[in-house]
């Protein structure tokens, strides 16, 4: 009896299912569709939220055609304008440049270019297609090349080079479209570009930190903070197993000094810091704090201190940020920043508390805070954080070509990022009768 109940009921939504179809109130396909779109052997609850669906269209960049004098002719002085610079005569970034290596990403992002791009960014020869324009100017190594200071009379070429190149960009067409807001332009040292800052403050400027530039020059909005170039040779074999020997040795026990320094003491502005820890730290054996200079001898001792380390101090410079921290991250050597103004790269992508320790200046002067904190930190946390900065510390290359993930692209896509922003600035600003209104 029960079983004809059954089969009378399941006849009857059967009949009002089919009913409902043929008559247009229920459409099935959505439900079908969307079976059918799960790969074979894969469900619905297998898709992970880090899985990209779609590919993002890489950045579509424009790059100037500068007389040599602007770039590549400050590395070699006998590169001739006659042929356009291409990835094939590119000269090679000197592995004897010491220091000046630090501030050399407008080689690289220009390097990247010639080679068409990378997984980001892509060169475009029409402007009319392109996102963004870069301009190659070295204006880094035009400051460390023609003249040291304001005073030096070898200044002048840079300031002329300057004058010039802003002649050049506000007849463009591009610029004069956009009030330059879609350039891109390098300026990773302080004195960079140092005459005529005012006039590109409106573009995308590529700076290590914003220690020497005023609010309405340079911001977070605008702009993208890039590593420094690291100067010591990278830490590839920390960990890695040799062969058939699978005794690697502990890289904690391995790491003897606990806290490691080594440069100028004598910095300015909030770089006086550094002076005031070399008094706090003196006398401690598992500390090694030297004054030093860049020479390619200590560059080659601090590499060799760093991976002996367990912690490597980052105090601030004549500015927020020094080189030296992209320095110990590519030692693995855990960063102890102490700078209060200090802006990172790439934080929208990297959590860097996730592989280094942060104090404030008012920690670091108390006597003995940070060594207590450091001599009591639990060595399961430490190796985490040396995991860690394994991990991470592809992103902070500067090579050619560029790799996937590596500097030169984390760069590019965050100068992707700030495009929309871009396009709605020229926009509003077309149809402005009172700019910024607002404020």
């Amino acid at each position: 009896m029960y079983g004809k109940t059954i089969c009378t009921i399941v006849f009857f939504v059967f009949l009002i299912a089919s009913y409902s179809i043929y008559m247009g109130t229920v459409d099935p396909s959505p439900y079908f569709s969307q079976l059918q779109s799960l790969p074979r052997g894969i469900s619905s609850s297998s898709s992970s939220p880090c899985t990209s669906t779609t590919t993002a269209r890489s950045l579509r960049v424009f790059m100037y055609d500068l007389p040599r004098k602007f770039n590549i002719a400050m590395m070699d002085p006998r590169s001739s304008d006659v042929e356009p610079i291409t990835a094939e005569n590119l000269p090679p970034w000197s592995q004897t440049s010491g220091v000046q290596r630090q501030h050399s990403v407008e080689y690289w992002l220009m390097a990247s270019l010639l080679h068409g791009g990378g997984d980001e960014a892509v060169r475009v020869f029409d402007p009319e297609s392109a996102d963004a324009f870069f301009v190659p100017f070295f204006s880094s190594l035009s400051f460390n090349t023609h003249g040291k200071n304001m005073t030096d009379p070898d200044t002048e070429f840079d300031r002329l080079l300057q004058v010039e190149l802003m002649e050049y960009l506000e007849n463009s067409k591009y610029w004069q479209r956009s009030g330059g807001r879609d350039h891109v332009i390098p300026m990773t040292h302080p004195n960079a570009f140092r005459f005529l800052r005012q006039q590109v403050n409106a573009s995308i400027l590529i700076v290590v930190d914003f220690g020497r530039y005023p609010r309405d020059m340079a911001r977070l909005g605008k702009d993208v903070v890039s590593p420094y170039v690291h100067v010591v040779e990278s830490f590839r074999e920390d960990g890695v197993v040799d062969g058939d020997d699978d005794s690697t040795p502990d890289p904690y026990e391995s790491r003897s000094i606990l806290l490691y320094f080594r440069g100028n003491t004598v910095r300015k502005a909030d770089g006086k810091i550094r002076r005031q820890l070399e008094k706090l730290l003196a006398g401690n054996s598992d500390v090694h704090y030297e004054k030093s200079v860049a020479t390619t001898q200590n560059i080659k001792l601090s590499t060799e201190g760093m991976r002996s380390s367990k912690f490597c101090l980052h105090p601030a410079g004549d500015t927020p940020s020094s080189c030296r921290l992209f320095d110990a991250i590519v030692s693995h050597c855990v960063p102890v920043i102490i700078s209060d103004k200090i802006e990172l790269p790439f934080e929208d992508e990297i959590d860097y508390s996730e592989f280094s320790v942060f104090y404030s200046v008012k920690e670091a002067l108390e006597p003995g805070f940070i060594l207590d904190n450091l001599r009591q930190f639990p060595k399961e946390k430490w190796l985490q954080m040396w995991e860690n900065l394994k991990n991470v510390s592809h992103h902070f290359e500067f090579q050619y070509p560029p790799k996937r993930e590596d500097a030169v692209n984390m760069l590019w896509r965050q100068v992707k990022h700030k495009i929309p922003n871009v396009k709605l600035a020229v926009h509003r600003n077309r149809r402005l009768k009172v700019p910024d209104w607002w404020l």
